[in-house]
């Protein structure tokens, strides 16, 4: 998806600004709403795809004028809308005035430690051989998906060369949109700076991991 989110190579945006880092949380409500990012991404009834391609589905005003947990707040609503598990007049009031939807599973607060140690691993077995190794080279696809991929945009038509091969792993422009896992080898490419940024960067290289659809074999040189 070309949207706000895919900031990379984008200007005028001013510095990254710092903050001492003594706290994780800048308001009560921000814990909340990782709290609810915790409980309901385990009912079951999204992935975490999908839950990107929400956040990212945000009109870009709204997106680069709004705070980090506000954009998941945000998206958030419309995960609840979308699935029925909230209306938007419950989101505003804060209170259901609805029979509770049934949910797959409820993660329970006894629970949540053991669940964030474990994590939600995206490796799968291997299906298919991976159709590129390290040292080959490479050329990213031009894409404009209009949902939700890895893949951004400023590398996008360029062209660099695998320097890791990850294994086969959840491919995320299909998971988003509700197609299913359907697993990918994944790789880490190395582009020059120069193919990305032209021969004026001071950058020497970029990696970026990258599934195989994302990639093709580059075009034959003519000498």
């Amino acid at each position: 998806m070309n949207g706000a989110q895919d900031l990379g190579g984008m200007q005028t945006f001013g510095p990254i600004c710092l903050d001492d880092g003594a706290s994780l949380f800048h308001a009560n409500w921000e814990r909340r709403v990782l709290a609810i990012t915790l409980a309901m991404g385990a009912v079951g009834k999204w992935n975490i795809d999908m839950s990107r391609a929400a956040r990212e589905s945000l009109p870009p005003a709204q997106y680069l004028s709004s705070s980090y947990y506000e954009i998941w707040f945000e998206g958030h609503r419309k995960l609840l809308q979308s699935t029925g598990l909230a209306t938007d007049d419950e989101i505003e009031a804060g209170e259901s005035r609805n029979a509770a939807a049934p949910v797959p599973r409820v993660l329970m607060a006894n629970d949540v430690a053991a669940a964030l140690l474990r994590g939600s691993p995206v490796n799968r077995p291997v299906a298919a051989r991976a159709r590129f190794g390290i040292g080959d080279a490479v050329r990213t696809r031009q894409m404009n998906p209009p949902s939700h991929t890895r893949l951004p945009r400023y590398c996008r038509g360029r062209q660099g060369r695998i320097v890791a091969v990850h294994g086969v792993h959840v491919y995320p422009d299909a998971n988003a949109i509700g197609l299913g896992e359907q697993p990918q080898w994944l790789y880490t490419v190395r582009f020059d700076a120069a193919e990305l940024w032209g021969k004026e960067t001071t950058a020497a290289s970029v990696c970026v991991d990258c599934w195989e659809p994302y990639l093709d074999e580059p075009p034959a040189r003519n000498d």
